[in-house]
């Protein structure tokens, strides 16, 4: 089992920035690939964007491409999502999870969520 945890989210005004964190505990050896969703509400959960083990490769949706940036450090098994140039558009419950098994695709661990609101 992989314990994930999501940290940062608030509130913050148009314009601003937020980083959130995922913490892994557990058996955090067999996660390779971690990623960020949203889930604004009344809408479907979606992915933003993920992150490989090494963090050679990424990968963004085109509504955050450029604002946002996933990064991870393995010593401390933890994922962070740098977010940048925030507008109301972005306020969602923010989830970080785990790919398993490695290369399914299928993201079996998740976090319980974080609230971004962005006020305008």
């Amino acid at each position: 089992q992989v314990q994930l945890v999501e940290s940062g989210g608030g509130l913050v005004q148009a314009g601003g920035s937020l980083r959130l964190s995922c913490a892994a505990s557990g058996r955090t050896f067999s996660v390779n690939t971690l990623a960020w969703f949203r889930q604004a509400p009344g809408k479907d959960r979606g992915i933003i964007g993920r992150i490989n083990w090494s963090g050679s490769n990424t990968y963004y949706a085109d509504s955050v491409k450029g604002r946002f940036t996933i990064s991870r450090d393995n010593a401390k098994n933890t994922m962070y999502l740098q977010m940048n140039s925030l507008n109301p558009e972005d306020t969602a419950v923010y989830y970080c999870a785990a790919e398993s098994p490695f290369g399914s695709g299928v993201y079996k661990y998740w976090g319980q969520g974080t609230q971004v609101t962005v006020s305008s």
